[in-house]
């Protein structure tokens, strides 16, 4: 007699390889009869096989072949009813099971005493009946029958058992590979270039170890299968594939890999040596899957190396196994979007994560399809899981009683809706919440603190902050130690970001995180802590902002921008109002050219209504923010005399360049209103600029020279608007401020534009457009990308004056930062092309070009049209206006 997974009787599989009974029947006639055998199976810690308990992304007759593929024992349990035959089919699901059962499978068939049977099921019984591979017993009442298959199946365990005793007790007479590749429940989605690069670390010939590492819920498990199925010929010898999830003493690991090539361990022949007898000569790849827990046993595997000098290694694990030989491969999440334009929801719902998404909602409302408005949503919950797809998949398991809408609404607390996994699945799978405490268990005690800790931190921090957070806590003095061990343990991400280290935490994890601060009654006091943290690092940088050393500020604060805004939000949370204003003050130019003024603007009002305006200094700042989005928003007329009540608030709190500011910025808003009175809004702005030159901050000034020549432009004095905008650009460089250099040279492009010197002007722009690039400046892209679209219209290109129009948009549209309409001029250059034959091509252009991320659209800006620029004419020095009493 053979088992069921095609082996001789010496396969005994230790707890961690538990034998899968499938379970055939009608469903809801037996319902009770299912669940007591399911019962009954699991008391005896084998695993149940069972057609509802699994998705059905596939028609059933392939679901349950699959199933069966992967069974090991047949239990049929018959009652009345023969099933369903499916339209097209000449028998019943349920006699199909029995037929596709292979005949070395040991079959265990439970028949109810019936008065009513249907005639085709007493001629199945018959069958049963002259099958010499099935044993055959009648019950009458669920306890009977759950005795009878708790005893039935403990009786096969030990016919098997004693089967393969063995005298030499050298290697057991069984196929080396009794332990087969799992077959997949589901289609692997996203993991083709996953799949060869792990293959071809395999294949190079000088790796006998490759690791599998990630998180939990990543899919290291069943890209390990997909791994060995594809390597089947570089294994002439075959995969075992041996599963460790329940193998928790590091001295059961070789006994484990053992007892999976059909080797016993007795005392007549060590362990070793039948493992090497059985190995000998062989290559053949072996799988050692969720190996977590057994880290402290990593190095038994180098003695394979030598035991097993043939085979390969290919391990699934969420620590590092860190000896000789292994390689390492990270297994990442699912894309969520294109990289190259990740704010586009067109390109999104192509991704992995999105299909994988679609899959497992079909799977269980198989009516799904994607609505506009529900492709949205979905690729929104795949962002918010980062595209982990245990998180996607039990997000989508929500469908059968949600909209993809209401889920997204949801996932602000994401652990308590992430729960109901299928029933198949290891206990630590079947909830995120269980999946990270199974990884958190494997931790020291200092290391879960951090990672608790940890937990206030929003998407990517340094070293640096994490060592200043650990003041005064358990693990001070340990951070990088503690922060090395969770990246091992796949509880941290670690990214290089320009030369330096970027830490992250899934969301999931992060609110676990939190979660376990907040019953210690610890969150708020940590949020503080990091709220103060970041505050300090906001004023050590805010002074490089303006000068030479503004790019290295800039990317400084870019590492943790993330966290930066979080602290902010919390300061005013805090009702620290003083320092909340403060920091917002400071980083003025860090905000601008982030994109940040509007929400900048959110919170200050949210400041305001909690009454953070309480002194002179605070109220200043915040009434400047909501004054300024009102500027470039509404356009509200108020706002210059708004501004000009912010310049006394600040001269009263002492803050001289803050009123400078002010004061300026009213002129500003004189001429963004379209205000007639330029000689009152120029006045402002010369006292400004005056009071910028007494601060010494140059890059005011130079905002104000810009200020000047829009009014000039205004005035339709178009030589004295290049002239101004020409002198802003020369002080910017004079003063090493990129920021302010790609603001004036922006504005004098246009002014060259305007004057017909086109081939300037696009100079010009591709300078302007790489400062802005270098400083992650979008809305300075977005300047850059109206002049190149203004200069493909005039050139009657249709194509890339629509592509880039829309690109500009998009990017205006995102940061909610516009110009005053007296200064947007590309679209009137592409009037001429919007009408006639070609309105329709610049129209699909346009929607093109929607989709193009920021970085994308400046590379297909700038593809081509340097070689016509360096054989443009040098811009000549312009004549300046006669320099102001002062200035």
């Amino acid at each position: 007699m053979t088992s069921g997974d095609g082996t001789r009787p010496g396969t005994i599989r230790t707890p961690d390889q538990r034998l899968r009974v499938f379970v055939s029947s009608t469903l809801r006639e037996l319902e009770a009869e299912r669940r007591v055998a399911r019962a009954s199976i699991e008391r005896l810690r084998l695993a149940p096989v069972m057609f509802e308990l699994g998705a059905r992304p596939h028609p059933p007759r392939e679901l349950y072949r699959a199933y069966l593929a992967q069974s090991d024992v047949f239990v049929g349990v018959y009652a009345d009813s023969y099933g369903w035959v499916a339209p097209g089919e000449q028998i019943s699901g349920l006699e199909d099971e029995y037929r596709l059962a292979p005949r070395e499978m040991p079959k265990l068939i439970y028949i109810r005493h019936s008065t009513q049977r249907d005639t085709r099921l007493d001629a199945l019984i018959d069958r049963i009946r002259d099958d010499d591979t099935a044993s055959y017993r009648s019950f009458t009442g669920t306890e009977e029958l759950a005795e009878l298959v708790e005893a039935d199946l403990a009786t096969l365990l030990a016919e098997r058992f004693d089967a393969g005793r063995d005298a030499g007790g050298t290697t057991a007479t069984t196929d080396p590979l009794a332990a087969r590749i799992p077959s997949p429940f589901t289609r692997l989605i996203g993991r083709d270039r996953a799949v060869a690069d792990v293959l071809d670390l395999l294949g190079g010939g000088q790796t006998r170890l490759v690791t599998l590492l990630g998180p939990g819920g990543i899919g290291k498990s069943r890209l390990a299968i997909a791994v060995a199925e594809a390597a089947s010929e570089m294994y002439p010898d075959g995969t075992i594939f041996v599963m460790l999830e329940n193998v928790l003493e590091p001295d059961l690991l070789l006994p484990t890999i053992g007892y999976a090539l059909g080797i016993r361990d007795t005392a007549e022949v060590p362990l070793e040596r039948r493992l090497a007898l059985a190995l000998e000569g062989r290559r053949m790849l072996i799988v050692l899957d969720n190996f977590e827990q057994l880290v402290q046993a990593a190095p038994v595997l180098v003695q394979l190396y030598t035991i097993a000098p043939d085979a390969s290694f290919l391990v699934t694990s969420r620590s590092i196994l860190r000896i000789r030989g292994e390689r390492v491969y990270d297994v990442a999440p699912l894309a969520t979007h294109d990289p190259a334009s990740p704010a586009s929801v067109s390109r999104a719902l192509s991704s992995a994560a999105v299909e994988l998404f679609v899959e497992r909602a079909r799977a269980v409302k198989p009516d799904f399809e994607l609505s506009a408005s529900g492709g949205a949503a979905v690729v929104g919950i795949c962002r918010v899981l980062q595209g982990l797809p245990l998180a996607i998949e039990l997000a989508a398991a929500r469908m059968r009683v949600l909209t993809p809408e209401s889920i997204l609404r949801r996932l602000d607390k994401q652990l308590p809706l992430l729960v109901d996994s299928s029933r198949d699945l290891p206990e630590r799978q079947r909830t995120l919440r269980s999946t990270i405490e199974w990884s958190t268990g494997l931790l020291r005690e200092s290391e879960r603190e951090l990672l608790f800790d940890l937990g206030v931190f929003s998407h990517g921090f340094t070293l640096e902050s994490v060592e200043e957070l650990g003041a005064g806590r358990a693990w001070e003095g340990t951070a990088m130690d503690g922060l090395a061990a969770l990246v091992d343990s796949s509880l941290v991400d670690q990214q290089d970001i320009d030369g330096e280290s970027v830490f992250s935490l899934l969301s999931t994890v992060r609110e676990y995180a939190v979660g376990e601060l907040r019953a210690r009654g610890e969150d708020q006091r940590m949020r503080a802590a990091h709220a103060r943290l970041y505050a300090a690092l906001a004023l050590r940088e805010a002074p490089r902002l303006g000068g030479p050393e503004q790019r290295a500020a800039v990317a400084r604060l870019n590492l943790e921008r993330s966290n930066l805004r979080s602290g902010v939000r919390h300061l005013i949370f805090m009702e620290d109002f003083a320092t909340a204003s403060t920091v917002a003050w400071r980083l003025y130019l860090y905000w601008w050219i982030g994109g940040y003024l509007s929400e900048m603007a959110l919170w200050m009002q949210e400041m305001l209504d909690r009454g953070g305006g309480d002194t002179p200094f605070a109220r200043a700042v915040a009434r400047y923010y909501v004054l300024w989005k009102e500027m470039f928003g509404t356009q509200t007329p108020t706002a210059v005399d708004g501004f000009c009540e912010v310049s006394d608030l600040f001269a009263e709190a002492g803050e001289a360049m803050g009123s400078a500011m002010a004061l300026a910025t009213a002129g500003l808003a004189q001429i963004t209103a379209g205000d007639a009175d330029f000689d009152t809004a120029a006045e402002r702005l010369w006292r400004g600029a005056e009071g910028f030159r007494a601060a010494g901050a140059r890059w005011g000034e130079v905002l104000i020279l810009v200020a000047l020549g829009r009014l000039e432009w205004l005035r339709r004095r178009d030589d004295d608007a290049l002239a101004m905008f020409q002198r802003a650009l020369d002080a910017s460089l004079a003063a090493a401020d990129e920021f302010t250099a790609t603001v004036a040279a922006h504005h004098l492009a246009r002014a060259l534009l305007r004057g017909g010197r086109v081939e300037d002007a696009l100079r010009v722009y591709i300078e302007g457009m790489a400062g802005s690039v270098a400083l992650d400046n979008d809305e300075g892209i977005a300047y850059s990308l109206e002049g190149l679209c203004s200069i493909a219209a005039l050139d009657g290109d249709v194509e890339r004056a629509g592509v880039l129009a829309g690109a500009a948009a998009a990017i205006r549209k995102r940061t909610g930062q516009y110009d005053a309409p007296a200064f947007v001029f590309h679209t009137r250059d592409l009037e001429p092309l919007a009408t006639g034959p070609t309105g329709a091509a610049l129209q699909a252009a346009i929607d093109r070009g929607r989709e193009y991320g920021a970085r994308e659209a400046a590379e297909y800006a700038l593809a081509g049209v340097r070689e016509r620029a360096a054989g443009a004419t040098t811009t000549p020095p312009v004549s300046r206006p006669a320099a102001r009493a002062g200035t």
